[in-house]
């Protein structure tokens, strides 16, 4: 399927690996120009080298994007090259491990920045380039905000944000034709995640675990399946989807765990 997304400037958060670069990939395959965002030039580099040998149009830009400053600087750079912006995809971010009761205000505070204030100030620095384009926002969320999981307070919130805020900029946007909609993620195989899973004394007992719970399949998600969808979610053939939390999880979320013994 066409998504008529050639030659079109997306900025993809956390771009440079697992599910932003997935995105990334899927982003490109169909002709548009990503815009791919990271606090480390190396790794989006890396990327963006494949992606040019391959014939696409792609730009990097390095932003700690926990920095307000960095956030406005990261778009306006896009903004000087291309003169335009048609869809922002809010990726980046990381399942830190800031609870409850071995929190602290400030590893909190720190998380709400690394987690979902950026979201927040990437559409709002955006936001005139899009209202021109009447582009389309994506926001990646976890299925932590429906779920809980224990021991990740911060993350929790800042994923519960970022659903309500989907919600919120599709109400506010729509006199602008700017849609927002959510992806959620639950059990994505990603590079971060097998760095999480090598911190477990089991891991490959902790993984099979969990991928017997995942209904279909008894698979985990890959990061091509998310992209996949956040990519129709941004173009022109999901015209009349907003302000909808969409869930790529292989039923993980919704279904009855019970089925995972069937």
């Amino acid at each position: 399927m066409d998504l008529n997304l050639k030659d079109k400037v997306v900025i993809v958060t956390g771009g440079a690996k697992g599910i932003g670069a997935g995105i990334v990939k899927a982003l490109a395959a169909e002709g548009a120009i990503p815009v791919i965002v990271g606090r480390k030039a190396s790794d989006n580099l890396i990327l963006l080298e494949e992606l040019q040998k391959a014939g696409n149009n792609a730009m990097q830009v390095e932003a700690e994007l926990s920095d307000p400053a960095q956030c406005a600087s990261a778009v306006q750079q896009v903004l000087a090259r291309f003169e335009r912006i048609d869809g922002l995809i809010n990726n980046a971010g990381a399942n830190d491990g800031v609870g409850l009761e071995h929190g602290s205000y400030q590893g909190f505070i720190d998380s709400l920045h690394k987690n979902v204030i950026h979201y927040y100030l990437m559409a709002q620095e955006a936001l005139p380039a899009l209202k021109v384009s009447k582009g389309s926002i994506v926001n990646i969320s976890s299925k932590v905000a429906d779920t809980g999981q224990g021991g990740t307070s911060a993350y929790a919130a800042a994923n519960g944000a970022r659903n309500a805020l989907t919600r919120e900029w599709a109400v506010e946007l729509l006199p602008y034709g700017i849609r927002v909609n959510a992806l959620i993620v639950a059990e994505c195989f990603t590079p971060l995640y097998q760095t999480w899973i090598n911190t477990l004394s089991n891991p490959e007992e902790k993984l099979a675990s969990i991928t017997r719970m995942i209904p279909l399949g008894k698979r985990m998600t890959t990061a091509e399946e998310i992209a996949n969808t956040a990519v129709f979610l941004l173009s022109e053939k999901s015209s009349h989807t907003t302000g909808q939390l969409v869930y790529v999880d292989g039923g993980y979320v919704h279904l009855d765990r019970s089925i995972s013994n069937s």
